[in-house]
């Protein structure tokens, strides 16, 4: 029947590549290709984690004390100061929550990203979901042709080593919740196109062989590459990948979010998740401030002040902001004083919109910006404690257990975890 169609050529499988093949996560096989074009949420909310890899400084952003290096300036709720070169941010706090006594208890880069990403410590052998392959789970609707979850490298500008960049994996969740890679965001997913009625075809007779093939050599690398072809393939197909294309935005838009890769990946976040998607990680190396956390911060506060109040500012203005969670954060902080170690006794994450109670300031730390200071001295949060209110805040239930290899039941969070309860509604 397909006789007179050619193969896929080496061209179609860069295409394919594109969409998500061979993106360095797995992503369920071609079942059809016509979806429905309407973006349905029927649970729960989306979230943009915007992840500073390799420890932002605390005292140098939003817990600044006053020996520190920066200047403490009023914000937009009264009695609530972050640093001066935060302006625009500043004036966002009626949205926002800082959260300013996380403790890790884990120094270590690719351990401590690993504890933030699923709420679990590492263990040899083992491994958890992260969050945005839970979100996708719990809020991505089924058989959707938008994925669920969608990573953004947002490039860096100091090479400053942050260790082992974490790859967040859906383990027992299964690999159609993996999240797609966007590399490039001015670039989107290269070589995306909507396929022609000779494309089709040639799918539509690779679907058979696939299939058969599965049929006869089951295992998990052949249901991985299924799923990474299922993911292609309706991306192809949707009218709302063009979403990943931000050259669809006005010059006046794209120059709001700034020229910065930053500013680009946080629009491409918003857009993503306006078409549906439901948990976006930005994420921006570089962060491991061993020479001291000013001079870097100075150089990059421009760029973040500007790129996170807009969105904040764009979300809200097209009524997606109480839909929307943003939570701006790192594996831990930096010592006090200049910021020159790691340290994840006392630091600080932000949050905005989603619906949570914001125009405040929850947990304290010591006064003191010098060491031996930087201590929590109200309120600790956890990691499981700031997984669970993730969890609560976008609407995923926490009390239910997934089912692990061997049957075993394993809980979306830790049942030891307390939720921060004055943050939600």
């Amino acid at each position: 029947m397909f006789q007179h169609n050619p193969p896929l050529s080496r061209r179609d499988f860069a295409r394919l590549s594109a969409a998500g093949v061979l993106s360095s996560v797995t992503v369920p096989w071609f079942e059809t290709l016509a979806q429905a074009a309407a973006i349905r949420r029927p649970r729960g909310k989306s979230c943009i984690l915007l992840w500073m890899d390799g420890g932002p400084s605390q005292q140098h952003t939003f817990d600044p004390k006053p020996n520190g290096e920066f200047r403490a300036a009023p914000s937009s709720v009264p009695g609530i100061r972050i640093v001066e070169q935060l302006p625009q941010l500043s004036q966002c706090m009626n949205d926002m929550a800082i959260l300013r006594s996380m403790q890790t208890q884990i120094n270590d880069h690719y351990d401590a990203k690993y504890f933030l990403h699923t709420g679990f410590r590492r263990v040899t052998g083992f491994e958890h979901p992260a969050i945005g392959c839970i979100a996708s789970h719990q809020l991505g609707p089924v058989n959707d042709d938008m994925p669920g979850f969608v990573t953004i490298d947002a490039g860096y500008d100091i090479r400053n080593d942050g260790g082992r960049l974490y790859r967040s994996v859906p383990a027992y969740l299964g690999p159609q919740h993996s999240p797609l890679a966007v590399n490039d965001p001015g670039r989107g997913l290269e070589n995306l196109r909507q396929p022609d009625s000779d494309l089709d075809a040639r799918l539509t007779m690779l679907a058979g062989s696939e299939r058969r093939f599965a049929q006869d050599y089951p295992s998990p690398a052949v249901s991985a590459r299924q799923a990474a072809f299922n993911r292609a393939v309706r991306l192809m197909q949707s009218r709302r990948s063009r979403a990943f294309n931000l050259d669809d935005e006005s010059a006046s838009m794209r120059e709001a979010y700034g020229s910065h890769r930053f500013g680009q990946s946080c629009l491409l976040a918003r857009r993503l998740i306006e078409s549906g998607v439901s948990f976006v990680e930005v994420f921006h190396r570089g962060w491991d401030d061993h020479n001291g956390a000013a001079r870097n911060m100075i150089l990059r506060a421009p760029w973040l002040d500007r790129a996170m109040a807009t969105l904040i500012r764009d979300l809200k203005q097209r009524g997606m902001l109480d839909d929307t969670l943003i939570v701006w954060m790192g594996e831990f902080g930096r010592t006090p004083g200049d910021g020159n170690g790691h340290f994840s006794n006392a630091w600080s994450t932000m949050w905005a919109g989603g619906g949570i109670n914001t125009g405040q300031v929850i947990g304290r730390t010591s006064d003191t910006g010098r060491n031996p200071g930087g201590t929590v001295t109200q309120r600790p949060i956890s990691p499981p404690d700031y997984i669970a209110t993730l969890c609560l805040a976008l609407g995923i239930d926490i009390h239910q257990n997934f089912q692990a290899p061997g049957q075993r039941p394993m809980p979306v969070a830790d049942h030891a975890a307390q939720p921060i309860r004055e943050l939600l509604r």
